[in-house]
């Protein structure tokens, strides 16, 4: 009969071994959606095929379906990755601003500092979508209004409130920040220097007028 001491031990070790593997299966799932990312950034939903994402990561097709179900199932991940890193992003630039003018300006200055590959997923979304099903498009605005449009809206709702801001419809005035910034989500858009990037703050804070 085992004993307690053996039993715990055996159990420990089954544990670190289903521990190896999810983490393993972790790593490999994040280097299919870095490698993925990229390429569809370079070359679109259309033209590209899963074969040529499983040789871009060294991984069989049948490996990488083993993570993804489809190329539209791996197209909504990489969004829904990038949502996820946002929807932080947001949160903590609303707790570190101690006024709304403060927090907008942290949240330009995140978007626009990010590497152009994770930039480029904003533009690669809003061109993309229409090759997606409806219900999966469906799905993804529903995250993209509360991880994203929400939070942003809502720092401009909280400065109207405050004062800060004049009073207008927010959710336009969430769309012409986007629409400002939209230029800078290409991937052939060089990276905006420091003042670039207070230009186009200005821009939107101030606007053009003298």
């Amino acid at each position: 009969m085992e004993d307690s001491s053996t039993s715990a031990q055996t159990r420990a070790w089954a544990s670190q071994r289903n521990g190896n593997h999810e983490g393993a299966k972790e790593s490999s799932r994040a280097r299919i959606l870095d490698a993925a990312q990229r390429l569809f950034v370079e070359q679109g939903y259309k033209g590209l095929s899963m074969r040529e994402i499983a040789q871009a990561v060294g991984v069989s097709k049948p490996a990488l379906y083993h993570y993804f179900t489809d190329k539209e199932d791996l197209f909504l991940a990489i969004l829904g990755s990038y949502l996820d890193d946002m929807e932080v992003v947001l949160a903590n630039a609303r707790a570190a601003s101690p006024t709304q003018i403060d927090c907008l300006r942290t949240i330009v200055r995140d978007i626009l500092q990010q590497p152009i590959e994770q930039r480029a997923i904003l533009r690669l979304a809003s061109v993309e979508m229409v090759h997606i099903s409806e219900a999966a498009r469906v799905r993804f605005h529903e995250r993209y209004v509360a991880q994203f449009l929400g939070p942003i809206g809502a720092v401009i709702g909280a400065g109207m409130t405050s004062g800060e801001f004049r009073t207008v419809d927010p959710a336009l005035a969430t769309w012409a920040l986007l629409g400002i910034l939209y230029p800078y989500f290409s991937s052939s858009s060089p990276p905006p220097t420091d003042a670039i990037i207070e230009q186009v703050i200005g821009f939107y804070l101030h606007g053009i007028a003298a």
